[in-house]
């Protein structure tokens, strides 16, 4: 057999392998592994190296930031889907324009004020002489996303540069807490129908490994204003509740047995995340892989993408794995473990005062 045929088979049972992964019996904290051919999948995003992950939780609201470090840089793209979103630094992300790398991405509460924690992790990143080299200085870049959760608590209180800097000093590229945590602290699922019948939101992540060196990881902050299922089986896990806030009905079938939508602020609500890879990947194929990845808020969110979410996935590639993939089986395995990532953030959600969690009603 050729080397070219033998490469053609390789890739086949690489796609096979990622098509066959399912992650609705997999338990969080655990991993499945069957034999040295088949997909593992793993704990967090910091399984990708290169990757650092650090939350500030203040839980006087509650709310935080989670900060992802590449500390080394990383090349990044951005995809925005949802139509009210808040970000910082994402046009450069653009394959066209000229700086290559990031040093961290980060994810906050706090609504646009929480945009300010980003000055935090510049602050911290430029102590320690990382960042782009402009000649006398080296300016670290930090693409950031907001999620509204100004509702839940204090709105007075919110993440700043102290904020972003203290999630620096806690990264670590160990197991990452889920949860009310960091960006999900104040996260909420099921709004439509107002923050009397919606439910706690969290944060998760989750991370694939594949034969040959490959690994995908995702971090995300599920804060929709839409409800989260479970994939494959199509299981309610979080959102609008009934009238009464004792059981799970669901937006659509709210919405389909007639009851009126109650009026609603564009921006309040917002999915954030991101995803990592450990191959090497230029600017325009880290946007592809970001665009894909949002496959893994449709499958788990519903509404998704919607006027009142500002629905926003990074992809950054490390570049520490000598793999060469397709880029288009990078995208399905982003798309997957974001999924897991989503699901994850749910179940590993606790109530609130009034915001009732997963593992309440279920």
């Amino acid at each position: 057999m050729t080397n070219m045929g033998k490469f053609i088979i390789s890739r086949r049972k690489l796609l096979v392998s990622s098509l066959a992964l399912g992650f609705g019996s997999i338990p969080i904290r655990t991993f499945a592994r069957s034999n040295s051919n088949t997909a593992i999948t793993n704990s967090a995003i910091t399984d990708v190296s290169g990757i650092k992950v650090g939350h500030f939780t203040d839980n006087r609201r509650p709310t935080g930031c989670t900060v992802i470090l590449t500390e080394s840089g990383a090349v990044a793209g951005v995809d925005v889907r949802g139509a009210a979103p808040g970000t910082r630094e994402t046009d450069l992300l653009d394959p066209k324009n000229l700086v290559q790398q990031v040093h961290a991405i980060l994810l906050s509460g706090g609504s646009a004020f929480g945009l300010d924690a980003a000055t935090g992790v510049m602050k911290f990143l430029e102590e320690r002489g990382i960042g782009y080299d402009v000649g006398g200085t080296k300016v670290p870049i930090v693409p950031a996303a907001i999620l509204f959760d100004l509702t839940v608590g204090d709105a007075k209180v919110r993440p700043d540069a102290i904020a972003g800097y203290q999630a620096c000093n806690n990264a670590s590229d160990q197991l990452v807490t889920e949860g009310n945590v960091g960006a999900g602290a104040g996260a909420t699922v099921g709004k439509f129908f107002g923050m009397s019948r919606a439910m706690k939101g969290g944060l998760g992540t989750a991370s694939i490994k594949l034969p040959l060196g490959i690994t995908v990881g995702a971090i995300v902050a599920v804060n929709a204003v839409g409800d989260v299922f479970e994939p494959f089986t199509n299981k309610l896990l979080a959102g609008v509740r009934t009238p009464d806030g004792k059981k799970l009905l669901g937006t659509m079938k709210a919405i389909m047995s007639g009851e009126a939508l109650p009026p609603l602020l564009g921006g309040m609500n917002t999915t954030i995340g991101v995803v990592a890879v450990d191959v090497k990947l230029d600017k325009a194929q880290c946007q592809k892989i970001a665009q894909m990845a949002h496959d893994g808020l449709a499958r788990t969110i519903n509404p998704v993408h919607t006027m009142y979410d500002g629905d926003t996935i990074f992809a950054l590639s490390t570049g520490k794995s000598v793999a060469t993939v397709d880029v288009t089986l990078i995208g399905l395995l982003a798309a997957e473990v974001m999924a897991q990532a989503v699901i994850r953030a749910i179940r590993a959600a606790e109530s609130i005062t009034g915001l009732p969690s997963s593992n309440d009603l279920s």
